[in-house]
């Protein structure tokens, strides 16, 4: 193999696919990308066998070939290359990658390309074509909520599931549910479900970064994988085995508290009783007060926190209360992550009782839900 590439997207491909190395893998190529010539472009390739990511950058190719190489070595060296020229040999007789750019010449020992795993090849006709930036935004919007303990695997993954022309994903830790729905242009043959691991997502995320493209999800025949495919990169990843659990069941149908909020407000709050209610346990109490029994005060909500190892903390909002009055507990982190995705002007407290669940969401959007569970606090 023989290619010539500019140092910036060289740099660029690596760093797209580098995240899907492995470091703890008993099989050395797992510790390498693949670096190898393909229609006239240059693929780089890294996989864990659960996560795969390809990218493809411009190459003026004089030789076809391949070869992997340790990931953390082309990593470094690449990102410290001038801005020129990068000319890429292989030398299949030593297997090594020889790197000039500059006045820099460099050999890298690598390992024979046809030792990596080979990666599926999406099918287009039977993929479902989806918009890149709303794709996106509800990744951001439930990724978060999803486990990140391997001792349950079916939570840390997002669940999809396509019904007709509408989309809607979920995730949940069994502590809060993030649910986003939207449609889309394309209608599925069939209906699916699928669960997808949060961290391929939110790579996915990471690496689609035209939000006018379109990407295309398909899902192998018999290989309990998804290919998402872009025009310059592809992720691969396992979905999940498991039940998901029936998150429809847990939404509260009805509610006695609807309190109105400024999000910015509330979203600042939140982050000012985290630093303290983060050294005990991100408890902060929500006092809902339709009648704040002040003359010169309406309708408020005040929220409060407590820890013995740094103080206390008191911050009020100003709301819009219908309802009861009630004294509820949530973990405040929760609350801000939920509200760090929120893009509307004004979000909406519904709640019940101080031992059910709360749901947070857009007001004048119907497109995204999250519901909370309480903390049991002794008073």
């Amino acid at each position: 193999m023989k290619a010539t590439v500019q140092q910036n997207q060289l740099a660029h491909g690596v760093s797209v696919v580098a995240r899907a190395v492995t470091s703890r893998s008993t099989l050395p190529v797992l510790s390498n990308i693949l670096i190898k010539t393909d229609d006239g472009r240059l693929r780089l390739s890294a996989t864990n066998l659960e996560l795969g990511i390809s990218a493809w950058i411009g190459a003026k190719v004089s030789e076809e070939g391949g070869l992997t190489v340790p990931a953390r070595t082309f990593v470094d060296l690449v990102s410290n290359l001038p801005t020129e020229e990068v000319i890429l040999t292989v030398d299949e007789r030593t297997q090594s990658l020889n790197v000039k750019c500059g006045t820099l010449n460099t050999d890298i020992k690598g390992i024979s390309a046809e030792e990596f795993p080979p990666m599926p090849t999406p099918d287009d006709e039977s993929a479902i074509p989806l918009n890149v930036e709303n794709f996106k935004e509800m990744i951001q919007r439930v990724a978060f909520a999803a486990s990140t303990e391997d001792t349950r695997p079916n939570l840390t993954g997002v669940h999809l599931s396509f019904q007709g022309d509408e989309l809607e994903m979920a995730a949940t830790d069994g502590y809060r549910i993030s649910i986003s729905k939207a449609a889309i242009g394309h209608k599925p043959p069939q209906n699916l479900e699928a669960l997808i691991p949060a961290r391929a997502l939110s790579e996915l995320s990471r690496i689609a970064v035209n939000g006018d493209e379109t990407l295309l999800m398909s899902f192998p025949a018999g290989r309990g994988q998804v290919i998402f495919h872009l025009k310059d990169a592809e992720l691969v990843s396992q979905l999940i085995e498991g039940n998901f659990p029936n998150y429809s069941a847990i939404i509260p149908t009805s509610f006695k508290t609807r309190t109105v909020l400024n999000t910015a407000q509330l979203l600042k709050a939140c982050k000012q009783t985290e630093i303290i209610a983060r050294e005990g346990s991100y408890i902060a109490r929500l006092d809902i007060q339709p009648e704040s029994g002040s003359a010169d005060r309406g309708p408020q909500l005040e929220i409060l926190a407590t820890s013995e190892q740094t103080g206390s903390s008191e911050v009020i909002v100003d709301a819009s209360v219908d309802g009861v009055p009630l004294l509820i507990s949530f973990n405040i982190r929760y609350l801000r992550e939920a509200l760090e995705v929120i893009r509307t002007a004004n979000v909406l407290l519904e709640t019940n009782a101080a031992n059910t669940p709360g749901m947070l969401r857009p007001v004048g959007d119907d497109s995204f839900k999250h519901i909370i569970m309480p903390m049991n606090v002794s008073r």
